[in-house]
């Protein structure tokens, strides 16, 4: 088993971070992407949104893969996703469904607010195989050398939504408004040190909740929820 660890902080406020990182597919450092699906999304007892989400990836072998060893260079992921408002986290796992006996790739990220309003975010993933034929440790280095030469494009790819949404903020027109950000959510992480996006501007992150109406309480907690997400 190979394991990677990596943090990386934000200047961005936690709601702005995790409105673009469920945002964050379609973009163009992530044309491996093809498809993103929702396949259930609910809300816990305590008012966290859950998400499970269906992700097809397409990618390449490496020349010395066994010819044969699988039919087609692309992978069905799973992504399950819990965002706790009122704790200000965001907690992601991955895995993938199919080529497990090759190798299983098991991604946890966490998305955390800073005492100075920003957002730290870490990731951690393991690379397990039990293909044998003397290629296990093979594998797994393949696995953990291509995990690490797409963190910075995976961190690129988050920017660009990031900016879209900063510009939306000043030039509601630019992306149809918040509204339609929101609806736009289907088409839908270096060295072990915590880095720094850049100097960006800061944004006031201070929540603003939408009140439950009687009879509809899945829907006022979901106005709760974009409210929290819109506002910075």
């Amino acid at each position: 088993m190979k394991f990677y660890s990596q943090s990386f902080l934000y200047d961005d406020p936690w709601s702005i971070v995790t409105f673009a990182f469920f945002l964050r597919y379609p973009n163009p450092y992530a044309s491996h992407v093809t498809s993103v699906d929702v396949i259930s999304r609910e809300f816990s007892p305590s008012g966290a949104l859950l998400t499970t989400r269906l992700i097809k990836k397409k990618g390449s072998l490496p020349r010395w893969a066994p010819k044969g060893i699988i039919s087609k260079a692309e992978s069905w992921i799973v992504e399950e996703s819990e965002v706790d408002p009122e704790g200000r986290v965001v907690r992601c796992t991955t895995k993938n469904l199919d080529h497990v006996k090759i190798m299983r790739v098991e991604e946890r990220i966490t998305l955390n607010q800073t005492e100075d309003n920003k957002t730290l975010q870490h990731t951690e993933a393991r690379f397990i195989s039990g293909f044998g034929w003397g290629l296990t440790k093979r594998i797994e280095n393949h696995g953990l050398a291509r995990f690490k030469a797409h963190v910075q494009r995976s961190r690129e790819g988050l920017s660009v939504i990031l900016n879209l949404i900063r510009q939306s903020r000043m030039q509601p027109m630019t992306l149809g408004g918040p509204a339609s950000l929101a609806s736009s959510h289907r088409p839908y992480t270096p060295p072990e040190s915590v880095r720094t996006e850049g100097d960006l501007s800061r944004q006031d992150a201070e929540a603003k909740g939408s009140e439950s109406t009687p009879g509809d309480a899945q829907s006022g907690r979901w106005s709760k929820i974009m409210s929290w997400l819109r506002s910075g």
